[in-house]
């Protein structure tokens, strides 16, 4: 069906301009601390792993660091493997769930690979449970040269960086994400009058599933994530069209985005294993626990499937 709902900033078919993106960004609050929920987890990790700054937001609300953390191989010549959450804020089991995986599950993976860790990337929009920057940018449709936002530009020069040394070539990247009912009623509506163009909204799928890279699906890959996640949560079917979000199903659980085309996180690396998470917190099947459990499910199950290859 058509988003046909007006939002209220801005002027049907014209785009925002610095007025309405003020106006927009003066109505969000800061519902909640990265300081005590994210920052004190991470923290609490040094004394195990290594911590790294490999950035900072300044931003009018509050100045944010941002952290990776580091797993290294007990061995030599391992593959290294990103986990990364919080590209949008307001997900709020990629967050948890990255930082669940390092408390967890980390230590058992630490023979076979390389780990890094950057669990909260866009920790303003943790804080105003936001998809978007102050700047009304979707940090997720931003990963590309001369990015216009700094959550993304700062991953990348990071993680590039990193990259460039060949012992630290990353074999899989999982970028950890929810779908939630404010995406119809919030994010599509407001996408719709800040670009001036006519959204539709979907069905929000009811379960877990993943989001693939077209340009190198890894079939396998999906199924054995899909699989392991069904250990501890419902996978979302498909529609009447055998679509999830308007995209048609490459398998149970599973569609294709061109990731690099749109600017995505999974996009990131030259990893031949990608893939991206969607958790639905807002089912009545799910509490958060069971939430941050399928995102730590999804990420040793991807391993598991590499350690059987």
């Amino acid at each position: 069906m058509s988003s046909e709902q007006a939002y209220d900033i801005g002027t049907t078919g014209e785009k925002w301009g610095e007025a309405e993106v003020a106006q927009w960004l003066a109505r969000q609050q800061i519902k909640r601390s990265y300081q005590e929920q994210v920052v004190e987890k991470i923290n609490a990790l040094a004394d195990t792993y290594l911590v790294e700054q490999y950035g900072e937001l300044i931003y009018p609300a509050n100045d944010y660091p941002l952290y990776a953390i580091k797993i290294s191989a007990l061995g030599e010549n391992k593959p290294w493997v990103l986990v990364t959450g919080g590209v949008h804020g307001y997900e709020t089991s990629g967050v948890q769930g990255a930082i669940r995986f390092v408390e967890s599950k980390a230590e058992q993976y630490r023979q076979h690979f390389n780990l890094l860790v950057l669990p909260c990337i866009s920790p303003w929009g943790y804080e105003t449970i936001n998809r978007w920057n102050v700047d009304a940018i979707d940090p997720n449709r931003s990963f590309y040269a001369n990015s216009p936002a700094p959550e993304s530009a700062l991953v990348m020069k990071y993680v590039h960086g990193f990259a460039e040394d060949e012992a630290h070539e990353f074999i899989m990247h999982i970028d950890l994400h929810e779908t939630t009912d404010t995406d119809n009623s919030e994010f599509r509506p407001a996408l719709a009058a800040r670009d001036a163009i006519v959204q539709k909204t979907w069905n929000i799928p009811d379960g877990f599933y993943l989001v693939g890279d077209t340009t190198k699906p890894e079939a396998d890959f999906q199924k054995a994530i899909v699989d392991n996640v069904a250990k501890v949560t419902h996978i979302a079917p498909a529609d009447g069209e055998n679509k999830l979000i308007g995209v048609d199903l490459e398998q149970f659980g599973v569609i294709n985005y061109a990731a690099r085309e749109l600017g995505l996180c999974m996009g990131l690396t030259d990893a031949q294993f990608v893939t991206t998470t969607e958790v639905y917190p807002d089912s009545p099947l799910v509490d958060d626990e069971n939430c941050i459990l399928a995102q730590v499910a999804a990420v040793t199950g991807g391993l598991d499937y590499i350690l059987n290859q």
